[in-house]
């Protein structure tokens, strides 16, 4: 059992049932090609119109003391935190996928939702209920969806998609971009047809990798 899904659990001890469905841990994964899973999104253009980030409530509480931030960060340190599985998140060492930088102090982090809020509006979250938007920008079911990188490197992405921004750690792009594809496919999310193209060029270039599909959310 990982840190996460171990705090997660005690955590969880009577919380409301919406909580409890959002941490579940994932059913068994099947490994799929990156490109069967980009083959299955649907290509359509994105509609803006209307969004504001305070449509997805995020950063949970989860108990103990905790929210969904902390425990990304609990679960993703190389080295402590000092706190142990304590909130406040104390002094640790985390690694930031995103640009290589080895990071000691937690408040040098974001936690990135790897398809952005706005992305993910754009690509369908408006119709959903805000029950279901609150799960997506909570989303500890599937590792790939929250991740700790630099603040910096965090707002040099902002919004954009993998046609417009790409990590600048060059080694990690092929994984970026698959976990981009996985979470657009677990929330069953749409994608433009510049980004479709930029991403099976990219899925193309590395190979086509093949990843645990994960469940799907809705």
């Amino acid at each position: 059992m990982t840190k996460r899904s171990g705090l997660v659990a005690a955590a969880l001890l009577g919380a409301l049932a919406i909580v409890t469905l959002l941490l579940a841990p994932a059913a068994a994964a099947k490994e799929r090609s990156v490109s069967s899973l980009l083959r299955s999104l649907v290509v359509k253009a994105e509609q803006m119109s209307g969004y504001d980030r305070d449509l997805f409530p995020h950063w949970d509480y989860v108990g103990r003391g905790c929210d969904v931030r902390d425990l990304v960060l609990i679960e993703e340190a190389r080295r402590g935190p000092s706190t142990g599985s304590a909130c406040p998140v104390g002094r640790g060492r985390w690694f930031s996928a995103f640009d290589g930088v080895t990071v000691r102090d937690p408040s040098a982090l974001d936690i990135d939702h790897l398809v952005p809020l706005a992305e993910a509006w754009g690509s369908g979250a408006r119709t959903w209920t805000t029950a279901t938007r609150e799960a997506f920008a909570n989303d500890l079911g599937y590792s790939r969806t929250l991740i700790a990188v630099t603040a910096s490197s965090n707002r040099s992405k902002g919004d954009q998609d993998p046609a417009e921004w790409l990590p600048p750690r060059t080694s990690y792009r092929c994984t970026y971009v698959s976990s981009w594809i996985a979470v657009k496919w677990r929330w069953r999310l749409t994608v433009d047809a510049r980004e479709a193209s930029a991403l099976r060029v990219i899925v193309q270039s590395c190979g086509d990798p093949r990843i645990k599909a994960p469940s799907r959310a809705r």
